[in-house]
């Protein structure tokens, strides 16, 4: 299962949100997904890799990496607007790099992660009818569609969770963090609903500061910015628990090591991959464990 660990370009602060920080030249980031073991990549945010299949193709070769998928943010609940055209189009990119898990995220229409309005009736049904639509869309050219339950979106806590899971037939990105903050105990949501997961994002996270986000002392951004994801096995969940139960109902998807990070300036020394290493090395010893 070791060549099942991708990466994700957020671990090195890149990302989609405007502001969010300070953004690493990718070639630094895929050389370094690749000189610590990972076999491959999320797309990261639009202009990561590059558009163009050929050169796509070229990059992620020239750096040892397949292509997962990518997180793709979407407005789902509004019922003026169609997220299938714009499904269909990214779905060619997908083709051509044979990546096969695309991974949703319902979007507020806001800018960031630190707040959300409430979904009305109309609002839920129209976001589960639409997760049930962009689930037959990717079908149809092999590619799975996963919900990600994700803080300051559509879907982030328990409640939401369940609703989906009861009212659509799209699976899961279980998200370890997301899920933590919104209020979701993802060793639990594994052990109960493994059937319904099909691909993770493993993070750690720092409970007292989750806390103080749930309570809104603090929002989202800021305390990424503190520090709130940690690296693998230096945090409050219960990763070997989670890894333990997709392994009992032979999860065969991959495992994205994803702690969102923020950078303040170009980091100077070894930068964010030091702990994307630390990372690294407490999931290998995890699946190790049942592999002997």
């Amino acid at each position: 299962m070791s060549s099942k660990i991708a990466g994700a370009p957020i671990s090195w602060g890149v990302c989609e949100v405007p502001g969010w920080g300070f953004q690493l030249d990718p070639a630094r980031v895929l050389t370094e997904m690749s000189e610590v073991g990972l076999s491959a990549t999320e797309f990261g945010p639009a202009g990561f890799l590059p558009s163009a299949p050929d050169a796509m193709a070229s990059t992620l070769a020239e750096h040892h990496l397949r292509a997962v998928g990518g997180f793709t943010p979407l407005l789902l609940h509004v019922p003026d607007h169609d997220p299938v055209p714009e499904v269909r189009t990214l779905l060619a990119q997908y083709r051509t790099s044979n990546a096969g898990t695309l991974v949703l995220s319902a979007i507020t229409g806001q800018d960031g992660y630190d707040s959300r309005p409430e979904l009305d009736e109309l609002g839920w049904t129209t976001l589960l009818t639409n997760l049930d639509r962009l689930t037959a869309v990717a079908a149809e050219v092999g590619v799975h569609a996963v919900l990600h339950p994700h803080v300051g979106t559509m879907v982030e806590n328990g409640d939401d969770v369940r609703r989906v899971l009861d009212g659509s037939s799209i699976a899961l990105c279980l998200d370890t963090g997301h899920l933590l903050i919104g209020g979701t105990d993802p060793a639990e949501l594994t052990r109960q609903s493994p059937e319904r997961i099909a691909h993770t994002h493993l993070k750690d996270v720092d409970a007292s500061l989750a806390k103080q986000v749930q309570d809104s002392r603090r929002s989202y951004t800021e305390a990424v910015g503190l520090g709130m994801y940690r690296p693998l096995g230096q945090g409050d969940v219960d990763i070997a628990a989670i890894v333990g139960h997709l392994r009992a109902r032979d999860y065969d998807g991959w495992y994205v090591l994803e702690q969102d990070t923020i950078l303040t300036e170009a980091p100077t020394g070894i930068g964010p991959v030091a702990d994307v290493h630390t990372s690294v090395e407490h999931l290998r010893s995890i699946l190790g464990r049942g592999d002997g």
